[in-house]
C-alpha cells in the first residue's frame, strides 16, 4: 500500500501559549493568581515561570500539593535553565503554588483549569477579596467539577481530577518534602 507524506505541515510543536496570570497581590499572603490550561505541570510550568522571570527574577523552584496534579515532574526546563519541582501534603495548600526565588518565595493561587472563564476572570480581577475567600472559591469550583463528573458518569464514574499515583519514575510515598532530613 502506498504511503503519502504531506511535507507542507510542520513537524514542530506549536509554541506554548502565554500564561494566564494576574499579579495583583491579595490580603492573606497571595502574590497573584494563575489559571493554567491543564493539569499537566510539564506543559504549564515553563510558560508560568517564563512569564514571571521579568517580574520577580529567576525562579529556582516550585512546590505544589499533589491533590490536583496527576503527574509531578522532578524539574522543568525554562529557557535553557532547570527549575526544580517539589511537592508537599503537609505544608502546601492544595490551591497554592509556591515559587522559590533567590530573595525569598511567592505564593500564587491556582485557579482550576476547568473553571469557566467568567469565574476565573472574577477571581483574577483582584477586587480586594482576601486570600482565604479566593481559596474557598477555588475549593467550590473543584467540588462542582467533581460533582458534575459524578452526575455525567451516572454517579459511578471517576472524577475529572484523578488522584495522583506516581511522581515520574516512582510512587509518591517514597519522596516528600516532609521526608527530607537536615
Amino acid at each position: 500500500m502506498p504511503v503519502t507524506i504531506d511535507r507542507t505541515t510542520s513537524s514542530r510543536r506549536a509554541p506554548p501559549q502565554p500564561a494566564r496570570l494576574s499579579l495583583t497581590p491579595a490580603p492573606g499572603g497571595l502574590d497573584g493568581m494563575w489559571w493554567p490550561r491543564s493539569r499537566a505541570l510539564t506543559r504549564e510550568l515553563p510558560a508560568l515561570t517564563a512569564a514571571l522571570v521579568e517580574q520577580w527574577g529567576r525562579i529556582t523552584g516550585v512546590t505544589v500539593h499533589p491533590a490536583y496534579w496527576p503527574v509531578i515532574p522532578r524539574w522543568v526546563s525554562v529557557a535553557g535553565r532547570t527549575v526544580q519541582v517539589d511537592w508537599s501534603t503537609e505544608t502546601q495548600d492544595p490551591h497554592r503554588l509556591t515559587l522559590s526565588l533567590r530573595d525569598g518565595r511567592r505564593d500564587v493561587l491556582v485557579i482550576p483549569p476547568e473553571t469557566r472563564a467568567e469565574a476565573a476572570a472574577q477571581l483574577m480581577a483582584g477586587d480586594g477579596t482576601e486570600a482565604p475567600a479566593r481559596e474557598e472559591a477555588a475549593d467550590r469550583i473543584d467540588a462542582r467539577i467533581r460533582e458534575e463528573a459524578w452526575e455525567t458518569d451516572g454517579g459511578a464514574g471517576r472524577a475529572v481530577v484523578p488522584a495522583p499515583v506516581y511522581r515520574i519514575g516512582r510512587p509518591f510515598a517514597h519522596r516528600s518534602t516532609e521526608m527530607r532530613g537536615p
